[in-house]
């Protein structure tokens, strides 16, 4: 997938002579009472149980403010069958269908192996019942895990199958049902599926969320034209890239505007490739900024995006990447 030729990155309208090793210390946040070394969250699905790029030389989760682990639900998944991923222009298709060893092996063989002086990690829960997510959410209380975001875009197999995050009602039953078994940070990952956002936010903080993403992916499909059948496998999937960058970036500001009076912090994103699409979602209103389908064309991506902001900060005058957020003048 290539950039779109007409947004510039801004760490490349000045070449640096030498990348920092390091995010700067105006780069550094707290977000839900953890310590971020960078506003950068690289994003559940992309990064498997936060090991998967540690092994492409020059990455380092060091270089992210957390990871998001890969999504869990109670018992082992196999996944959907494939076609399960599809590039499509400035974006990409996925329908993995949540592929992933269980809850009990990410904790038991997983989280040992992880150094968790690098970054924060955050574990991904997800679940087809609300028991389901609150029996996932209290076993990894019980765990290392710095803190848990709720994928609320499962479907509910109670309720035919319609998903969790598009109705206001049980995005807050499975907020209310999680933060009843954990004492951790709850980051609430909303849909763009929906009508109304701002509802669907508001009612995830009445229900204790401690912070929201914003936004998950967009459904779409894909079809061969010559065999005149879906591409994905499962028909549909979720939109990524910065094709979706538009209404991530509405969403994120229009979530803001619910989120700044609670004191509940947003991680933004949807097509975030370069430093000047990170600049743009925290001043929309996000506090840090998601990574996802870059770092599969771009491995070194946070390392590039690090560099930009910090140069955007030092050029505008900011101290701390933390003023710049919610900065939008309208």
């Amino acid at each position: 997938m290539a950039l779109p030729a007409c947004v510039p990155d801004i760490a490349a309208e000045r070449p640096m002579t030498q990348a920092p090793t390091a995010p700067s210390d105006a780069l550094k946040l707290k977000f839900c009472g953890l310590h971020f070394a960078s506003p950068i969250v690289l994003l559940s699905g992309c990064v498997g149980f936060g090991e998967e790029y540690t092994r492409i030389e020059g990455f380092s989760n060091r270089d992210a403010g957390a990871v998001v682990l890969k999504g869990t639900t109670l018992a082992a998944r196999l996944g959907n069958p494939p076609h399960r991923v599809y590039e499509t222009p400035s974006g990409m298709l996925n329908a993995i269908g949540l592929q992933n060893p269980g809850t009990q092996h990410v904790i038991e063989r997983i989280l040992p192996e992880l150094d968790f002086s690098e970054t924060r990690f955050i574990a991904n829960v997800s679940g087809s019942t609300v028991e389901e997510y609150a029996e996932v959410t209290r076993l990894f209380d019980q765990s290392p895990i710095d803190a848990i975001e709720i994928n609320i875009s499962c479907p509910n197999v109670k309720e035919g199958g319609v998903a969790f995050g598009n109705y206001p009602d049980m995005s807050a039953q499975v907020v209310e049902a999680c933060r009843r078994v954990t004492g951790k940070p709850l980051i609430t990952k909303l849909s763009p599926n929906q009508t109304d956002i701002r509802e669907n936010a508001r009612r995830c903080i009445e229900a204790g969320t401690d912070a929201l993403s914003v936004i998950n992916t967009v459904m779409g499909m894909a079809i061969d034209a010559r065999t005149r059948k879906p591409v994905i496998g499962n028909i549909q999937g979720g939109l990524s890239g910065p094709a979706i960058k538009p209404i991530a970036l509405l969403k994120v500001h229009q979530v803001h505007d619910v989120a700044r009076k609670h004191g509940i912090p947003i991680i933004g994103q949807g097509g975030i490739t370069s430093a000047t699409d990170a600049v743009e979602f925290l001043i929309a209103g996000a506090s840090a900024v998601g990574v996802g389908t870059a770092l599969f064309y771009d491995p070194m991506a946070c390392k590039r995006i690090n560099a930009g902001i910090d140069q955007y900060l030092h050029e505008h005058g900011f101290s701390s990447v933390t003023e710049l957020t919610g900065t939008l003048h309208v």
